[in-house]
């Protein structure tokens, strides 16, 4: 499903807001109700959501979606001794 730039980019803060809301009804009620907890415990999530929304988007557009590794190339490949061992004998060359 498609959404618009503006909706797409305030999908963060929608969820960190209604964190929020959950979170001050959840207070607003006072904790001798067994919802309030409810309430609370969504609230913590839903913020936790929405800023793990935030960051991961961060991360993708700084480039670090990889978590600070660079690929490794086929040359820069750690070898092991029985593969070095197995590169660093020659070739045998068939007799005609």
């Amino acid at each position: 499903m498609w959404l618009p730039t503006p909706i797409y980019e305030r999908i963060p803060q929608f969820w960190f807001l209604l964190g929020l809301l959950f979170f001050a009804t959840g207070l607003y009620l006072g904790f001798e109700y067994v919802q309030s907890f409810y309430y609370l415990g969504l609230g913590v999530l839903c913020c936790m959501y929405g800023i793990s929304i935030f960051l991961l988007r961060l991360y993708h557009r700084r480039g670090k979606h990889t978590a600070g590794h660079t690929p490794v190339t086929a040359e820069q490949a750690p070898v092991s001794a029985e593969q070095a061992a197995v590169s660093a004998e020659p070739a045998s060359v068939p007799a005609e």
